[in-house]
């Protein structure tokens, strides 16, 4: 006879179906996402091994490459946030004894010093103060000293609102025999970006930013030269779930199973690039760029101060400096229950200091920017 054991019922919630508030996401992540995306993720899931959803997967890694501007075979979307495609960047390149030199200007430069670590890497660091970025000479001497099998730095600093320029890097990369890997997390789809010509050989990236879409499925990227270096290492990739050489077979040809994807976030990148792809390019990273001037000007018209140099700012991501004597933690607050209105606060050397202005994807628009500007009035800042 079953033995029928009680219910605990301590966690059982009678809850009404979800309703959450309407937010305007004008912080580092995530954005709005565009409403024909949200549409595409609310369609119907297919089986992981479809041929319609593997047809769906070859348009995501055509439409990746076209958005990075790159030509790598090994273009693939993480099934994860940007955090995973950031570590599989190191699981993949990384074995122990390596030299591993990470260029660290904010938050996101000590978390890939972190994850190189992990792995087993000798890992070297150079520093600039929050908000500033690498000179070529500060990197060649850098890579002189070091000598690294890998050099990593972060194009779109999202802790300090700071862009790294990359011209001229993959040279010195090329001249020390070490390759380049690059945090895209807060400039794909809002800031240019030219892989191939850069000579970029390992890229991540995100959704929920520049590309206006949920999290959950993040861009990632190898080049020629660093898929010979995954396929010469003596001993398996450390961490299953992001080995490209098994993620390979199933979006490559062989379409072997090796994980269930997040079928309709994939849906949702794809609608998200292909919304990218009809505006073009080139149209997508001019409307960032407008609408970025439109804030900086409005918010200089209310006496606030910009922290980084106008040369190095990104025009997704805006970080403010907090008047003296404003509680920039309370602002915030106001913001967001009397607005609904989020922004970001300062991380690392950054802590209340500076709010962080996220003006990605489909919020990149005139409208967000007023909106915005109206509120802080409101609760107080002005100039």
């Amino acid at each position: 006879m079953m033995q029928t054991l009680s219910i605990n019922n301590n966690q059982r919630l009678q809850l009404a179906p979800l309703a959450v508030p309407s937010r305007l996401l004008l912080g580092p992540g995530p954005s709005n996402a565009h409403p024909a995306v949200l549409e595409a993720m609310n369609t119907s899931p297919l089986g992981h091994l479809d041929p319609a959803f593997l047809g769906l997967m070859d348009e995501i890694q055509s439409l990746l490459r076209y958005v990075w501007q790159t030509e790598n075979p090994m273009t693939i979307a993480v099934s994860g946030t940007g955090s995973a495609a950031m570590e599989a960047t190191i699981a993949n390149t990384v074995e122990p004894g390596d030299v591993v030199l990470v260029g660290v200007m904010g938050y996101f430069g000590n978390r890939l010093v972190d994850m190189a670590g992990r792995y087993g890497a000798d890992v070297r660091s150079i520093t600039k103060s929050w908000g500033q970025v690498f000179t070529l000479d500060e990197l060649r001497s850098a890579l002189e000293t070091h000598r690294p099998s890998l050099l990593a730095l972060v194009h779109a600093e999202t802790s300090t609102g700071a862009r790294q320029p990359l011209e001229g890097v993959s040279d010195l990369c090329r001249e020390f025999g070490c390759l380049l890997l690059i945090d895209t997390v807060t400039s794909l789809g809002g800031v240019p970006i030219f892989l191939d010509e850069w000579g970029v050989d390992l890229a991540y990236s995100c959704s929920q930013k520049g590309l206006g879409c949920p999290p959950g499925a993040s861009p990632f990227t190898m080049s020629p030269r660093a898929v010979e270096k995954l396929q010469k290492r003596p001993n398996k990739v450390a961490n299953w779930y992001l080995d490209m050489t098994l993620l390979n077979k199933y979006w490559g040809q062989e379409r072997v199973y090796h994980h269930t994807a997040p079928i309709n976030l994939y849906y949702a990148l794809r609608e998200a690039l292909r919304l990218v792809a009809e505006e073009g390019l080139e149209n997508c990273w001019q409307r960032h760029q407008k609408n970025v001037e439109y804030l900086w000007a409005r918010l200089e018209d209310l006496g606030l101060s910009l922290h980084v140099e106008r040369e190095f700012r990104l025009p997704t991501l805006t970080t403010v400096r907090i008047p003296e004597g404003v509680d920039g933690k309370a602002i915030a607050r106001q913001l967001l229950n009397e607005h609904n209105i989020e922004i970001g606060g300062g991380l690392g050397e950054l802590a209340g200091k500076v709010w962080r202005v996220g003006l990605m994807g489909f919020n990149s628009r005139q409208e967000s920017v007023d909106k915005f500007v109206d509120a802080l009035e409101k609760v107080g800042i002005k100039g």
